[in-house]
């Protein structure tokens, strides 16, 4: 786990500076209707931080419980697209910090505990997925060579 830790506050460092520097009305244009904007790209990622902060949790005293969401739903309840690029950047970074100690709290051996999405994954691999697919959507929010996703 402390690799992946690792790993996410190296993402938080390299990443949140060139968030801060993206242009607001760039940021809030939609390239098609019925698509996201980089602006709720980036609540997307708040959203999925929410959701796997509940993961990390739950599954550490419930077995296997069933965290899912409706992605689409969400970014569209939160309101994502009306926020300011600022605040909605120091979101991204305080939530993926709170990831952070939420996984440095893991216990010993509790990293192997199982939580259902659409399939049976451990936290830690929920954790190691969980850092790539931001990797995935900032490369697509920041214009930079694609990071594979599946």
């Amino acid at each position: 786990m402390e690799q992946i830790i690792s790993h996410l506050q190296s993402i938080i460092q390299e990443y949140a500076p060139r968030l801060e520097k993206l242009n607001e009305e760039m940021f809030s244009l939609k390239p098609l209707p019925g698509k996201w904007s980089k602006k709720e790209m980036l609540g997307h990622l708040i959203d999925s931080a929410q959701n796997n902060i509940r993961r990390f949790v739950v599954a550490q005293y419930e077995d296997d419980p069933q965290i899912v969401y409706a992605q689409d739903f969400w970014v569209t309840a939160a309101g994502y697209q009306k926020y300011l690029l600022s605040d909605l950047v120091q979101l991204w970074v305080l939530i993926n910090k709170h990831i952070c100690i939420v996984l440095k709290n893991i216990p010993a051996g509790s990293e192997q505990r199982t939580c259902v999405t659409k399939e049976k994954h451990t936290i830690e691999w929920l954790a190691a997925d969980y850092n790539q697919h931001l990797l995935h959507h900032l490369h697509q929010v920041l214009d930079l060579e694609p990071v594979e996703y599946s």
